[in-house]
């Protein structure tokens, strides 16, 4: 066995024994790296060299901005903005609650661009709501988790950026505006389910459509909306980067939550600017050490090993997709979405690209993926999150949340399948594909 395959069993083998014994993904990536350049005889100033250089990217500076926007606007009192808005929008449909939820994830989504801050947010207003109308309790937290996953989707999402950088060469616009259409058709098939569902539980509906309400929600909630506007037209529009709209966001974010809704003081502001120290921490150190892992990856090869193992099991495409797709779902079961973006994505876009699968069509579908990842045990946070805010046990719920797995599915096969999907939005308005 030569140098380059024992330094291989070093990283792989030490990164997923640390992972089942429950170290921090961040340490895990960190001290496999540490212990692999050891051992190719390295300098271990080699690790603290890449890991600067892994943060000390400008793009990257959008996703302290991204998520300091998310925590802001969540924190200023919009979320009854936003329920009432989708009230007004299918309120009447039967099971309109459960409808409302859906709906109002996708506009939160887009405010937030966290599954977490979606869930814990509206789950604590449309959870006991649900609640009191009769709904079952398990039902009410399974339709709010499913649905928090359409903001990793809808943009701005700081995951999105996170893969960009990863992947190189993708264009954080067209990325925004390709979230568009699978979060819609995630939330569409949501909605499909849990129309069945509540047929057939006799939920009950919710007032009649009126257009004259819907105006007026539309009315008070567009302030909160106008800042996904700002962000994604001046990002493709190319009057400013990713991180300059970002950074406008935030203050546009903390205006209208101090002064227009006033759900802020600035004490709360310094509360949410605290909570957003804590979250971006957790992100910049998986992000430093998987920029020594990447580059231990990409030293050994292992990208080129892995494709060439996968495509020698098949040629067949739609099997090849269906692989992919399979390893990123078992990843979204024992790991973060974060660190499996920053890991997988150098190892499987090759794959992807020799499937004839377009980069930015490759990053919803990991998005996705990994949204999916954020429902499963062992390490399911939005999970344990819907759990503890519904207030009911974690086997419940993850019985309750079975047939919304199978609408998630279906919208990531649907994704996986008809590249168009992601891709019309950005080929109409942004003007961009990228080489295959």
């Amino acid at each position: 066995m030569d140098a380059n395959s024992i330094a291989t069993i070093i990283l792989l083998g030490g990164f997923f024994l640390m992972v089942f014994l429950r170290f921090p993904i961040a340490y895990a990536v960190g001290l496999a790296s540490a212990a692999c350049l050891a051992f190719l005889g390295k300098p271990l100033v080699e690790v603290c060299r890449l890991m600067v250089k892994g943060i000390s990217s400008f793009s990257l500076m959008a996703v302290p901005f991204f998520i300091t926007m998310g925590v802001l606007m969540g924190s200023g009192g919009i979320s009854d903005k936003l329920i009432a808005l989708a009230n007004s929008c299918v309120g009447w449909m039967r099971g309109g609650l459960a409808q409302v939820n859906i709906v109002a994830s996708y506009f939160f989504g887009g405010i937030s661009g966290s599954a977490s801050a979606d869930t814990a947010s509206l789950g604590s207003i449309l959870i006991p709501m649900m609640v009191d109308e009769g709904y079952d309790a398990d039902f009410s937290t399974a339709v709010t988790i499913t649905s928090s996953c359409e903001g990793l989707l809808v943009p701005p999402s700081h995951n999105m950026v996170i893969y960009a950088t990863t992947a190189g060469g993708i264009s954080v616009g067209s990325l925004f505006l390709a979230g568009y259409l699978p979060g819609a058709l995630l939330a569409l098939t949501l909605m499909i389910g849990s129309y069945v569902i509540s047929i057939k539980r006799h939920y009950p509906k919710g007032e009649k459509f009126s257009i004259i309400r819907f105006l007026k929600q539309l009315k008070t909630s567009i302030w909160a909306l106008a800042a996904v506007v700002i962000v994604v037209i001046g990002v493709v529009a190319g009057f400013f980067t990713a991180t300059e709209s970002a950074a406008i966001a935030v203050i546009y974010s903390l205006f209208v939550s101090v002064f227009v809704y006033k759900g802020l003081n600035w004490k709360g502001v310094w509360k949410a600017l605290d909570e957003c120290v804590n979250t971006l921490s957790i992100v910049l150190i998986l992000i430093a050490t998987s920029a020594v892992f990447g580059y231990c990856l990409t030293y050994l090869h292992i990208p080129d090993i892995a494709a060439n193992a996968i495509t020698s099991l098949t040629s067949n495409r739609i099997i090849l997709i269906l692989l992919l797709n399979l390893i990123l779902l078992v990843l979204g079961c024992i790991m973060d979405m974060a660190p499996i973006i920053l890991i997988a994505t150098p190892i499987l876009l090759p794959i992807a690209k020799t499937c004839g699968i377009d980069p930015i069509q490759f990053g919803i579908m990991v998005v996705l993926n990994c949204g999916i990842g954020l429902l499963t045990p062992p390490v399911g946070a939005v999970l344990f999150i819907g759990s503890a805010v519904g207030k009911t046990p974690l086997e419940k719920v993850v019985k309750a949340t079975l047939p919304f797995y199978g609408c998630m599915i279906i919208a990531l096969l649907l994704v996986s399948f008809i590249p168009d999907i992601s891709l019309i939005i950005p080929k109409i308005i942004g003007g961009y594909v990228p080489a295959v």
